[in-house]
């Protein structure tokens, strides 16, 4: 166990709010972002490179951060992805064989602001209640004043467009090309392990950036559409929902996750909006109204679609709902071969609950 003597540093909502805490190591600066939390007992790495958590400062509710490392495989994308990072303890030193560094040199690379000694319980306690909001972490604890100022020039997560910021500048292909089925996947913040088990139920892919056009992913004349999860505000995705409309138009196979499944809705002209507080974690409860099942689900998400509206669309069906609060977690079309969930199946904290939406979208592309 090494002694660090570290700095002081603060989390600064944007209601004027104050929780003290100190610098993991001795990294200095400030960060923004929307302060949001998940109730994950592991998966820390995967949170942190998720491009869906773009632009947000990440609460982790579990105790102990860092315990286990991190492993170069195991990430889901090229970079740290959050803002900044809020723990109660973090550790510097990690047990796991399977690790390749710990998470103080996967922070440090990736220039990451994080602190700890937070009372994550009490901030939590106060998200909850408050709703999400913007925040800053920071060690210019002396500059409160200087501190408000900026954070009142931070934008807020409503009817902000953050695809742009995460999707690939240019095309790429993901897995064996001698596959029997090829997909065009719309990237709006594609996490790794999405495009992992589309490939490997015999699919090669194509991944296109965030504003490509219908034409584009045609031309490479797949057999069904994907589009990603990501993050920020799917209404300002025009261009998105331009291209959802167009597969739909034609009745290609179409699937959607997370933010692809709030495109496809608008699409179908079902608005979405900004929940109080978003759904965070790898332990949702979600009930499959087609089977009657429950799915235990990871969830990372600030938006949701709008259920009256769903229900009175005539081209709708609601598939799946989050027990916790009814808010819809998947639609699909009654006369098109589209469907979509809000969670996120290739996660796997069920561990297999889930993965059968995959099978679901090659038997789609199959008919």
């Amino acid at each position: 166990m090494r002694y660090q003597k570290r700095q002081k540093a603060i989390v600064l909502l944007a209601d004027g709010t104050i929780f003290h805490g100190k610098a993991v190591a001795n990294k200095q600066g400030t960060a923004f972002g929307e302060v949001c939390f998940n109730t994950g007992m592991t998966g820390y790495q995967e949170i942190f490179t998720d491009p869906s958590y773009f632009g947000q400062i990440m609460v982790t509710t579990n105790a102990h951060i860092g315990n286990y490392g991190t492993n170069t495989d195991e990430v889901e994308s090229n970079s740290v992805k959050i803002a900044g990072l809020i723990v109660k303890n973090f550790s510097y030193d990690y047990s796991r064989d399977a690790a390749d560094a710990s998470l103080e040199e996967f922070l440090n690379k990736n220039n990451l602001l994080a602190i700890s000694d937070v009372d994550t319980r009490a901030l939590v306690s106060y998200i909850r209640e408050h709703g999400a909001m913007n925040a800053i972490i920071s060690t210019e604890v002396d500059n409160i004043e200087g501190l408000k100022k900026q954070l009142a020039e931070v934008p807020n997560m409503e009817g902000l467009e953050l695809a742009s910021k995460v999707s690939t500048k240019e095309p790429y292909y993901y897995g064996d090309e001698n596959a029997t089925y090829k997909v065009a996947a719309l990237d709006i913040g594609i996490k790794t392990n999405i495009l992992r088990n589309i490939a490997k139920r015999d699919v090669y892919i194509k991944v296109f950036p965030y504003n490509s056009k219908f034409e584009d992913l045609e031309a490479f004349k797949p057999d069904g559409y994907f589009l990603s999860n990501g993050p920020g505000d799917p209404e300002p995705l025009v261009e998105a929902q331009e291209v959802a409309k167009e597969i739909i138009k034609r009745n290609l196979p179409l699937f959607g996750i997370c933010l692809g499944h709030q495109v496809i809705a608008l699409a179908n002209g079902v608005s979405t909006y900004k929940m109080y507080n978003g759904h965070r974690g790898i332990n949702h409860p979600v009930k499959n109204l087609i089977t009657g099942k429950g799915e235990i689900t990871s969830q990372n998400h600030g938006f949701a679609i709008n259920r009256e509206e769903t229900e009175a669309n005539k081209d709708l069906e609601i598939t799946h709902v989050h027990l916790n609060d009814n808010t819809i977690a998947g639609i699909a079309m009654k006369d098109k071969n589209c469907f979509s969930v809000q969670y996120h199946p290739e996660a796997s904290p069920g561990p297999h609950d889930s993965s059968y939406l995959f099978d679901q979208f090659i038997e789609n592309i199959k008919k």
